[in-house]
């Protein structure tokens, strides 16, 4: 699974790491879309101004998953 990150006008796809799901704790199996709305949910702010998600770490606005 990758992130699909946009920052200054060029899309990055950033591979999902054991670091950012630290923390999850997950009862039940899930699909590929619903862990990308919990990683959103922990790693973003939501702008409502703007009508975008930023990233916390200040590396651009996610815009979704990419489910392999």
């Amino acid at each position: 699974m990758d992130l699909i990150i946009l920052n200054d006008g060029l899309y990055q796809l950033i591979p999902v790491t054991k670091q950012m799901l630290e923390g999850i704790e997950l009862f039940d199996q899930i699909n590929c879309f619903d862990l990308c709305d919990i990683l959103r949910l922990k790693l973003t702010g939501y702008v409502d101004t703007l009508n975008l998600h930023i990233m916390n770490d200040g590396s651009g606005s996610m815009i979704g998953c990419m489910c392999h």
